[in-house]
């Protein structure tokens, strides 16, 4: 099922996957800024206060970055300090991205689901509310927490099939598509 020029099925549905989350998320952006205008309106102009919609604009803040962590990173969007990674061979690239997902993502995802865990766990329990009188689904924003470990999850077994394509000589190594300032 793999060709030269193809990348295999799990890896091709592994970054569709998150290509779909990652822009459907992204419309979410749209819909927080206009609750955010609105919020201003109401209350610069009309003198009211909406905690429902103060909550609204974090909680879809809070799912914009903690759903968009995954498409952020199949796009090579996240921080790195990118001196001397710019300047290696595909390979080497490829090398220090298998590792980092090794020895770094994986770990870190999995310590943070596992350490998040009871704290989501426990909001359900309570179906934990706004203490403010806000959106009655608490538990529902701290659940997010691991359904981007389940995302970055997956998006790092895609970046270790792409990795591993790569140093195979079976996929084209990627090149920094951005520029270092200096």
């Amino acid at each position: 099922m793999q060709t030269a020029n193809r990348d295999p099925v799990l890896l091709a549905w592994l970054d569709g996957f998150t290509e779909v989350v990652g822009r459907s998320i992204a419309w979410l952006v749209i819909l927080m800024m206009a609750v955010q205008f609105a919020i201003v309106v109401m209350r610069y102009v009309f003198s009211l206060h909406s905690v429902v919609m103060q909550e609204s604009v974090m909680y879809m803040h809070a799912t914009v970055f903690m759903l968009g962590a995954a498409w952020t990173l199949r796009h090579d969007g996240h921080v790195r300090v990118d001196i001397f990674y710019r300047k290696l061979s595909a390979r080497g690239r490829a090398w220090i991205d298998l590792l980092g997902t090794l020895l770094l993502l994986f770990p870190v995802t999995l310590f943070i689901a596992i350490s998040s865990f009871g704290y989501v766990s426990s909001s359900w329990a309570i179906l934990e509310r706004s203490s403010d009188g806000g959106i009655p689904g608490v538990f529902l924003l701290k659940s997010l927490i691991l359904v981007m470990m389940a995302l970055l999850l997956l998006q790092g077994v895609a970046q270790v099939i792409r990795q591993v394509l790569i140093l195979r000589g079976k996929a084209p190594g990627n090149t920094p598509d951005h520029d270092e300032v200096v």
